[in-house]
């Protein structure tokens, strides 16, 4: 049985292969732009909402893309992180994804969750049924020396609350992934200190961030 959150990804997916965003394929489409928007895919009390098939119908004339197409973007990989549908690990493993591909689309959901497919694997250091939603960011290249090098893989828990000094990973709503230490946390911007002291600090609104997750165990 096809699970919303793969529905959703197709349709993420067809979007990004004609270099539109959700609202652009919608619009393309003949329908409301706000129509896949991440915002309309649960009602306001957590209730799952699914694309109507006529939608469906009208995305794929839009783009020329058969209903074979379509069912080929499907992720077959580990779903979507939501209510009700946790990722199925074993033991003390949990996913692990490159920060070069964590900027990219199809690998979060708008809490921050690990979702999609693309994901490796990483036995934890303790269990994470502790920690629910909990996954690993492997370090790519030398921005965050002298404290992560290269190679090094850092835990991550979203959702859990980060206060000052905490070590965080912050995406951008353009797709920007940085670990930093959070300084400063206002009701409008955050202000983070680089890792690496070639590298400058950064004050982002809040409005730019699409989420913030506390680092809590780096391999060394």
């Amino acid at each position: 049985m096809l699970s919303h959150d793969q529905i959703w990804e197709a349709i993420d997916r067809l979007a990004e292969r004609h270099d539109l965003t959700p609202s652009g394929l919608a619009r393309r489409a003949g329908l409301d732009p706000t129509s896949f928007n991440k915002s309309k895919r649960l009602s306001a009390d957590g209730r799952l909402r699914w694309p109507s098939t006529e939608s469906i119908a009208k995305v794929l004339d839009a783009t020329g893309a058969s209903m074979e197409q379509f069912l080929a973007l499907l992720p077959r990989g580990i779903p979507a992180q939501q209510p009700g549908n946790r990722f199925q690990l074993h033991g003390g493993a949990i996913p692990l994804l490159g920060f070069a591909q964590a900027g990219a689309g199809g690998f979060f959901d708008d809490g921050g969750f690990p979702a999609g497919q693309g994901w490796d694997v990483v036995e934890f250091p303790a269990a994470p049924s502790q920690k629910s939603g909990v996954y690993a960011l492997e370090v790519q290249g030398e921005s965050m020396m002298p404290l992560y090098r290269d190679g090094d893989v850092l835990i991550v828990e979203p959702g859990a609350q980060v206060r000052r000094n905490d070590r965080v990973v912050v995406r951008t709503r353009e797709g920007e992934v940085m670990a930093k230490v959070l300084l400063r946390q206002s009701p409008r911007s955050i202000e983070l200190m680089s890792l690496n002291p070639e590298h400058p600090n950064r004050t982002l609104e809040l409005s730019d961030v699409e989420w913030i997750a506390r680092i809590i165990w780096a391999s060394q």
